[in-house]
C-alpha cells in the first residue's frame, strides 16, 4: 500500500519544502491538489511540470495524483447547462489528466463539491446528463494517458449529486471504461453511507469498482486522531491484496499541518505493521 499525503495539508511551505516533510515522515508520495499549485495549473509549462516531478524524485517520492480538481480557476461546474461553462469544465478537467501523467502520477480524484451541484441546473436530470457527459470525456482521456479517473462520492451536505458508493458504482458501470472508477473517502462514508467503511471496501474491492482510498476521521481530523478506527480498513485492504494508494486528507489540520502529517502517517504505518506481525 502507497501512503500519500495530500499537500493542501502543509501548503503553507514551498513545493519543495512539502516534498522534504513528507519524505522526513516516510509518505511514500504527495497527493496534488492543483490549487497550490497555480490559480491556473492547465497553464503550468512542460518545464514547470518536468521540475515538480524531479523535486518530488530528488526527494524519494512519488507524485501520485490529483484531487480538488475544479477549485480554480473559477466558474467550472460538472454540472451546469451553460454551454461556456461546460466547455470550459471539459477543457479544464482534460487538462487536469495531462497534468497527472506528465507529473508521473496515476489517479485523478474529483471531489470539488461547489462545482458540481444539481440543483443550480435546470433540472437534476439535466444536470446528471451533462456531468456524464463530461466524466465521459475524462475518462477517454484517462485511459489513454494511463491514468484512473476516480469519482468521490459526497456526503448530502456537501454535494446533490453522487453521494454514496452505490451511486457512484452505477456511475461507473454506466461509463464502463478502464480509465474511470469510483474512490472512498472515510469522511465522507461517515457522513453519508449507511455502512462502516471497511465493509465498503469488502464489498466493492474485489469488483474492481473501488482503485483509490482517502483516510480521514469524522472530525474532519487526521485517521487516528478522532473517534474512527481504522484499523477494520486496513486489514480489508491487506486481506484484498490492495496495492493502491491511500491519501491522507484530513481537513481539520490541528494542532497544525505538520503534526497532523506525522500522527497520522505513523498510525497508519503502527496498523500496517501490526497486522503484518499477527500474520507471522
Amino acid at each position: 500500500m502507497i501512503i500519500s499525503l495530500c499537500n493542501e495539508v502543509v501548503r503553507h511551505l514551498s513545493f519543495e519544502e512539502q516534498c522534504s516533510l513528507a519524505a522526513s515522515l516516510r509518505y511514500d508520495g504527495l497527493e496534488v491538489a492543483p490549487f497550490t499549485l497555480s490559480d491556473n495549473p492547465a497553464r503550468l509549462t512542460a518545464k514547470e511540470r518536468r521540475y515538480l516531478r524531479q523535486i518530488a524524485e530528488d526527494k524519494g517520492l512519488r507524485i501520485t495524483g490529483l484531487h480538488w480538481l475544479l477549485t480554480v480557476p473559477e466558474g467550472l461546474s460538472l454540472t451546469s447547462g451553460d454551454p461556456e461553462v461546460h466547455r470550459r469544465t471539459r477543457d479544464h478537467m482534460l487538462a487536469m489528466v495531462d497534468l497527472c501523467a506528465d507529473l508521473g502520477g496515476s489517479t485523478l480524484v474529483h471531489g470539488s463539491p461547489g462545482q458540481r451541484q444539481c440543483s443550480s441546473a435546470e433540472s437534476a436530470s439535466k444536470a446528471r446528463d451533462n456531468a456524464v457527459a463530461l466524466l465521459i470525456a475524462a475518462a477517454e482521456a484517462s485511459e489513454k494517458a494511463g491514468v484512473v479517473y476516480c469519482i468521490e462520492p459526497l456526503a448530502p451536505a456537501m454535494t446533490d449529486f453522487i453521494n454514496t458508493i452505490a451511486e457512484a458504482v452505477e456511475l461507473v458501470e454506466e461509463i464502463s471504461s478502464p480509465g474511470f472508477s469510483a474512490m472512498l473517502d472515510t469522511y465522507a462514508a461517515s457522513h453519508g453511507e449507511d455502512s462502516a467503511p471497511d465493509r465498503i471496501l469488502d464489498q466493492w474491492l474485489p469488483s474492481g469498482h473501488i482503485r483509490h482510498v482517502h483516510f480521514n476521521d469524522r472530525s474532519k481530523r487526521g485517521p487516528g486522531m478522532g473517534v474512527d478506527l481504522f484499523a477494520p480498513s486496513v486489514a480489508v485492504l491487506s486481506r484484498h491484496g490492495y496495492d493502491g494508494i491511500i491519501g491522507v486528507e484530513p481537513f481539520d489540520y490541528s494542532p497544525e499541518g505538520g503534526a497532523a502529517a506525522a500522527y497520522s502517517v505513523g498510525y497508519i504505518r503502527g496498523l500496517i505493521e501490526m497486522l503484518e506481525q499477527d500474520r507471522g
